[in-house]
């Protein structure tokens, strides 16, 4: 059923990317629920997907407005396919634009958020958001 749910994902207008977001060290599950889905239903974000750009700004943007409680940024880490690319809420210092890139190029790609609060966890699956998704969406009426 998994791998019918990502076919599903996969087979998204316009999509390149398959993209699982999964928040842990939360407070509450339904506090890394909506971390997750801020991440995932954010033009920004999804955007910075479609052009491969590791934007940690956009991620830490996105995790400050998901409106969860006593929510410290400071203490925050996000890896995308494992390359650490923020750390105690700002860009890392181990963290450099090729080994982000070459994280980002990838297909499928696994962004990871620790909220270092807890020992809740979530996850979910989204896609990018290409050239292709607005036109297929901006070529029809109703």
């Amino acid at each position: 059923m998994i791998e019918l749910a990502h076919d599903i994902v996969r087979d998204g207008e316009g999509a390149t990317k398959f993209v699982e977001v999964r928040v842990e060290g939360g407070g509450s599950e339904a506090a890394c629920d909506q971390v997750a889905r801020t991440i995932a239903h954010s033009p920004l974000v999804k955007t910075a997907l479609f052009a491969s750009d590791p934007n940690w700004g956009r991620l830490l943007m996105a995790i400050g407005r998901a409106g969860v409680e006593h929510l410290n940024t400071s203490v925050i880490s996000i890896h995308i396919n494992g390359v650490l690319i923020a750390e105690e809420g700002a860009r890392a210092a181990s963290y450099t634009e090729a080994a982000g890139q070459a994280a980002m190029a990838d297909r499928d790609l696994l962004i990871e958020v620790n909220l270092n609060q807890g020992s809740a966890a979530s996850s979910l699956w989204t896609t990018d958001l290409s050239y292709d998704y607005v036109k297929i969406n901006a070529d029809y009426r109703t």
